[in-house]
């Protein structure tokens, strides 16, 4: 097979190049520019997927990567490590861009990005993996059922990098049958050790284990979680944060979305606003301190009683957004954050419906976004911009500006 030129980088973080039949070709940890070999060539109809071979002519853009878990295991948790950060913040802009002109059919260039604060050492979260043959990690790129042991992860923390090493060299102290471990850093500093384990089976090790990392200080709390069921805390702090609500895991480039996306909403003092998939109510608190009526919906509970403890006080609503949005006031305005699969149609017909002033979408997938547009027709395009929260990926956070038509 001839040697193939990488044009640009997709979504998901392949390099994109031609095959010479003229089908598309994704290829990852390759950069736009390089000539590459392909190995393990898998063809289909009207494209192809491969593995990188050898480089015969090197991108400009394309860098030593820091982390040797990226080469010598294959890990799957960045995607862009190879290339520098210029071409990196330019990959996802095109992303972002691309999607909108592809999925959502409007004639736009590639957004404005926020550049990233921190471009290692800034994830205050990571999910590790257990095997059965006890090895606790990551997962190489494209095989979520292998695992390779973790030394260290660059883009974490150096706080929880600190306090698996010492996790990790007394795992004789863990209970049987785990199948994760959830560390996490929360907005207090307080470091939660989350284990996922295969049942509900009693563990007694919860204070022997917080003994031996008495290394790591205090702000330490350990928690037990069977596999789907709830977590529970068993030794450290009383009453600490629940380490299983989401939060962003980039808090310094979370808040600077947060603020973009409230300052997209204009002027809110007196406003009657949504504010839907609100997490732990920081969008809500800030525009209920900005003088705005806010109605807001998040499905995990735990989220909600932590809002409500930390107020100012919002009319809350706990349950499914699709499921909730029907009941609301009628609004002026609405700010979205939902997950990574989008709005449901429920609750873009819910917001068609309403017919607000204003919409603000927050999104971790541009796919998704532009589907969402997709279906809501009566509201144009204002702004859109995109924030770097996951360097070395090719995740990007976009905040769109939807204005009603007249």
């Amino acid at each position: 097979m001839s040697p193939v030129r990488i044009l640009r980088i997709a979504t998901g973080g392949d390099g994109v190049g031609r095959l010479e039949d003229g089908r598309t070709v994704f290829v990852p940890r390759t950069a736009p520019g390089d000539l590459v070999e392909l190995t393990h060539v898998r063809e289909h109809r009207r494209y192809a997927r491969a593995r990188l071979g050898r480089v015969l002519q090197p991108s400009p853009d394309r860098v030593e990567p820091r982390c040797p878990h990226y080469v010598q295991d294959d890990c799957g948790g960045c995607q862009l490590q190879h290339l520098n950060s210029a071409a990196q913040r330019e990959a996802r802009r095109t992303i972002v861009g691309d999607a909108l002109r592809r999925i959502a059919k409007l004639e736009v260039g590639d957004p404005e990005l926020v550049p990233a604060t921190e471009e290692f050492e800034y994830r205050t979260k990571i999910t590790l993996h257990a095997d059965a043959d006890g090895r606790i990690g990551l997962h190489p790129l494209d095989q979520p059922d292998r695992v390779f042991e973790l030394v260290r992860c660059h883009i974490t923390r150096a706080e929880l990098m600190s306090l698996w090493r010492e996790l990790s060299s007394r795992r004789e102290l863990l209970p049987r049958g785990l199948r994760q471990i959830v560390l996490r850093l929360d907005r207090r500093e307080e470091r939660h050790v989350v284990m996922v384990t295969r049942d509900d089976t009693a563990w007694d090790g919860g204070a022997a284990l917080l003994d031996a990392l008495e290394s790591q200080g205090d702000g330490v709390t350990l928690w037990l979680q069977p596999e789907g069921g709830e977590a529970r805390a068993i030794a450290g702090t009383d009453q600490p944060f629940p380490a299983t609500v989401f939060e962003q895991v980039h808090p310094a480039m979370g808040d600077r979305v947060r603020a973009h996306a409230i300052a997209g909403l204009s002027e809110v003092a007196g406003r009657q606003v949504w504010d839907l998939y609100a997490g732990i109510g920081e969008t809500t608190a800030a525009l209920a301190r900005a003088g705005a009526s806010v109605e807001s919906v998040e499905s995990d509970a735990r989220a909600v009683a932590e809002a409500e403890a930390r107020g100012p006080r919002a009319k809350r609503h706990v349950g499914r957004t699709e499921r909730v949005v029907a009941r609301l006031g009628a609004p002026d305005l609405v700010i979205t954050n939902p997950p990574r699969t989008g709005m449901d149609e429920r609750v873009t017909a819910a917001l068609a419906t309403a017919a607000p002033r204003r919409v603000v979408y927050i999104s971790c997938d541009p796919a998704t976004l532009a589907r969402d547009l997709t279906r809501l027709p009566d509201f144009k395009l204002h702004s859109v911009v995109a924030f770097d929260l996951f360097p070395q990926t090719a995740h990007v956070e976009t905040v769109a500006v939807l204005d009603r038509a007249s």
